[in-house]
């Protein structure tokens, strides 16, 4: 919840924390299940200072996402610029940032982006076109890993869609409850994929 205070007869609050505590009630609800009541409060400002601040709730919403993007990005590619040995590698480090937010007390289970594509026809056409970006984004950001990593350019492209589609999941077994443990083995096969499909390959 963003702090308020009075000044000169008006309300001034921290605009970086009232979208984050936005970002963190879609995150929780999903786009949805967002209300504008809930929205009120869980950042503590009223409907007024909400839309003259944030404009509606899709504005709000590609706000929140945007600030999602900028605070875990940075980490995926962090653990991604190696050098890794192998995909492998790339793929363990990747996970382990996915896990550990999912570890973390301070945020909601799951995962923001995941949560929206799920519910991406509620969104307006300029907010589902800013999730398939950050999707894509991330898709690239895995083959250039990979492609780095030693992997060639189909491997790379395969290895980056099961990755992707791996770490969403573990954002949905989250949801449903599963242990850190659980989520820690499903990361562990997914790292074992490149040298599965080493030994596949007819010699």
């Amino acid at each position: 919840m963003c702090s308020l205070s009075i000044m000169v007869g008006r309300k001034q609050f921290d605009v970086d924390e009232a979208l984050r505590s936005a970002m963190l009630v879609f995150w929780r609800w999903g786009y949805s299940e967002t209300s504008i009541e809930r929205l009120t409060e869980g950042t503590g400002l009223g409907r007024g200072s909400l839309y003259s601040t944030f404009g509606d709730k899709s504005a709000l919403f590609r706000r929140s996402l945007q600030r999602y993007t900028e605070t875990y990005q940075p980490l995926y590619e962090q653990a991604l610029a190696g050098p890794h040995p192998g995909p492998a590698a790339a793929i363990a480090a990747y996970l382990r940032v996915t896990l550990d937010r999912i570890a973390d007390p301070a945020v909601p289970d799951g995962c923001l982006l995941t949560m929206s594509a799920a519910q991406l026809q509620a969104l307006d056409p300029p907010g589902q076109a800013l999730v398939r970006a950050t999707i894509d984004r991330l898709r690239v950001l895995l083959e250039q890993a990979f492609r780095a990593a030693g992997a060639d350019e189909r491997e790379a492209a395969d290895l980056a869609l099961g990755v992707l589609a791996m770490n969403k999941s573990l954002a949905v077994l989250s949801r449903a409850g599963f242990s850190g443990e659980d989520l820690a083995t499903v990361a562990a096969a997914a790292a074992r994929i490149p040298g599965e499909r080493a030994a596949a390959r007819p010699h």
